[in-house]
């Protein structure tokens, strides 16, 4: 969409008392601005819209998550499960998958794993990932490992 056509036509809805769930690109400072004029859901896509990319910058949809009060809905681009599950992890509030579902060589099979996805991705988000680290860290502690040399002999 335009961004100053649609920042114009969102603010004249919400002003005349619309509640406005905005379809929008993934500009973060976009978002921060429909979110200021009270859309009621801020809706960027993920990639064009029935493309089955995925989510081309995922880096932009969490800036957008970060600094949005209003619900943020991923609108385009899923083209499977997985997508659907990196837009929880990265903490949108919902996925829209029309196409994803409706185009899949198995639909019914497709809204379910769409919908077990997005509880997965969710439960990631609240869960927390572990930091990414260049360097590889073990991961069993050495507390309350025995200690198998002695150091006096």
């Amino acid at each position: 969409p335009d961004p100053v056509e649609l920042v114009d036509a969102a603010e004249t809805l919400v002003d005349e008392g619309f509640v406005v769930l905005v379809y929008t690109n993934d500009d973060p400072i976009l978002a921060r601005r429909l979110d200021a004029i009270g859309c009621a859901a801020v809706m960027p896509l993920g990639s064009p819209i029935g493309s089955g990319m995925g989510i081309n910058n995922p880096y932009n949809l969490r800036i957008i998550v970060e600094q949005t009060s209003a619900p943020v809905i991923l609108d385009a681009g899923v083209g499977t499960a997985s997508d659907a599950a990196l837009a929880m992890e990265l903490g949108c509030d919902g996925v829209l998958a029309a196409s994803a579902v409706t185009r899949a060589e198995k639909p019914e099979a497709m809204a379910e794993a769409v919908r077990k996805a997005v509880e997965a991705g969710r439960l990631a988000f609240h869960a927390g990932r572990i930091p990414r680290r260049l360097y590889a860290q073990g991961s069993t502690p050495a507390e309350g490992s025995a200690d198998l040399f002695d150091e006096q002999a």
